[in-house]
């Protein structure tokens, strides 16, 4: 099944949502990073909630970033996304091994850890980004940009991330929704929303079913007034490049960069979010060294 997102609303624009299928996305993530399965759930709930968040934003200019780390064994998580659902992921430990938990899932909350805090970082092209942050919760992903969108932008939300680990470790399904009530929504609204968002399988369950998204979100605001606005192709996408890599080795100094050409060798750098290697002979570093003059 193809991945998708979608953003729709509910009972005449009261309720807003954004939700997607990312299965082959997140399968791209945790195979680019080796992931093992803990690793996985934890690095695809995180490059989900950014592909839903990245929807967000009002020009492809703007970027946004989401930072984890509660002083776990994943050592923490960075996500980039933009508005066109593309993004971008890096994990700190990609090799964390943990037994499961009292429910017999895979400890994302323990792995991740919760003495720490969930950063979402807002390029929007001002001067200075905006930066909200809460501190960590759960350390189970969802629950904490929950807290997030309640606590930090006032806007009550419930929110959904799911990874489905199959046994020769490839991603079965992944997915999840953001599902916000706007100003001046009813109360019972949410109440009934509430309700039903408890009462539902888990949304990797639906996913694994065969459900598409729009089915899932109509199962769940049935007799809502379901409205699909529009959708989007979510991709597992970073836009490193050899000329990037030139910029960041000259933006660490001359100094430190005369004292690599000195040493005679030949230099690799290795892209954090997709694992791409820029090589570099001792001849190129003189070179980015004399135009760094």
């Amino acid at each position: 099944m193809q991945d998708k997102i979608v953003r729709a609303t509910a009972k005449d624009g009261m309720v807003r949502i954004i939700a997607g299928i990312t299965t082959n996305l997140v399968n791209e993530g945790s195979k680019i990073h080796e992931c093992t399965p803990v690793a996985s759930a934890a690095l695809g709930r995180m490059l989900t909630a950014g592909t839903l968040i990245g929807t967000t934003l009002k020009s492809e200019k703007e970027v946004v970033t989401l930072k984890i780390n509660g002083n776990g064994e994943i050592n923490g998580i960075t996500v980039t996304a933009h508005s066109d659902a593309s993004v971008k992921g890096f994990i700190g430990n990609p090799y964390v091994d943990r037994p499961l938990n009292e429910k017999g899932k895979l400890d994302v909350g323990g792995a991740i850890g919760t003495d720490g805090i969930l950063y979402v970082i807002k390029d929007l092209g001002l001067r200075d980004p905006y930066v909200g942050q809460v501190p960590i919760q759960t350390g189970e992903i969802a629950e904490d940009f929950a807290y997030y969108f309640t606590a930090s932008e006032q806007t009550p939300s419930a929110v959904s991330l799911g990874v489905l680990v199959d046994r020769d470790l490839s991603i079965k399904a992944a997915g999840g929704f953001i599902v916000q009530m706007m100003p001046g929504a009813d109360e019972l609204l949410a109440d009934v929303i509430t309700y039903r968002l408890e009462e539902i399988p888990p949304i990797t369950t639906l996913i694994s079913e065969g459900k598409t998204i729009e089915e899932i979100l109509e199962y769940i605001f049935d007799g809502m007034d379901l409205k699909v606005l529009d959708s989007l192709t979510p991709e597992y996408k970073c836009d490193c490049s050899r000329e990037r890599v030139e910029k960041a080795l000259i933006s660490i100094g001359k100094e430190t960069l005369q004292e690599i050409y000195d040493d005679k060798k030949n230099e690799e750098i290795v892209c954090n979010f997709c694992n791409t290697k820029y090589e570099f002979t001792n001849d190129e570093i003189g070179e980015l060294l004399n135009n760094s003059r």
